[in-house]
């Protein structure tokens, strides 16, 4: 059961290999030295076992030498040399030793199963947790990857837009030019106007004094014999011209 955990372990570490090169990676960066963007060699996994804590290696060394009864005498060999010696005494400690020990045995065979099912379980779990970390983290890296795309190509616009408020600022700057010149010109010819009225009034204003003045002078200089004269004039003429009116409608 030992031997499946330390499976499992080295499975779980195998397959959140990218995320420890990331750690470690990151870890680097501390350093002053330039970092390595070598990808970091995946852990090797757990290899056989037997008796479920004796590696299958040591076996496999003493085999060309021992054959395969070897590991076997030579660790009953090592216990009756350690106990001949009275290197190692049996005592009551032995006696609970052993007694864990049959106890542990006894419930790796028991629960074993269940308890490597269950770790399994975790281990699934927690892959699929990181599997989705990482699904999470590589949508939000290529949604940052199109937002940084869109960007260029705002930015590869800008030019236009530039060019564009250019064109803006310079039609600002002789629409406002012209309206001050349109300005200016209305602002001279509503002086000069003023100056031409004002010359027209005086002229009439001369006129009419120098008409006032000289009916003024002949009406003071005719006398009260001058205009029964003048009156007896137009009455004698109204007179002959009345009669030359009647004589053409006559004929």
């Amino acid at each position: 059961m030992l031997s499946r955990v330390i499976a499992v372990s080295a499975s779980g570490l195998k397959s959140t290999a990218p995320l420890g090169a990331g750690l470690v990676q990151a870890s680097r960066s501390l350093h002053t030295s330039s970092p390595s963007l070598a990808p970091v060699p995946a852990l090797p996994e757990g290899g056989k076992v037997r008796h479920g804590i004796l590696p299958e290696e040591f076996f496999q060394l003493l085999y060309p030498k021992t054959g395969a009864t070897g590991p076997y005498m030579l660790v009953t060999g090592l216990s009756v040399w350690l106990l001949s010696k009275e290197l190692y005494i049996i005592n009551h400690e032995t006696v609970a030793a052993l007694t864990v020990g049959t106890v542990f045995v006894l419930g790796v065979k028991k629960f074993g199963p269940s308890f490597a099912s269950a770790v399994d379980k975790m281990e699934e779990e927690k892959v699929a947790w990181i599997e989705e970390v990482k699904d999470q983290a590589m949508a939000c890296y290529a949604d940052a990857i199109e937002e940084e795309k869109k960007e260029q190509w705002r930015v590869e616009g800008r030019s236009m837009l530039f060019d564009a408020k250019r064109n803006n600022v310079s039609m600002l700057l002789e629409t406002n030019y012209r309206e001050r010149l349109h300005h200016a010109n209305h602002e001279v010819k509503r002086r000069l106007d003023y100056q031409l009225a004002l010359q027209h009034l005086k002229v009439r204003m001369e006129k009419e004094h120098m008409v006032n003045w000289v009916e003024k002078n002949v009406v003071g200089s005719i006398t009260a014999k001058q205009e029964q004269e003048s009156i007896a004039k137009c009455i004698s003429d109204l007179n002959v011209l009345a009669k030359k009116i009647q004589t053409e409608a006559t004929a």
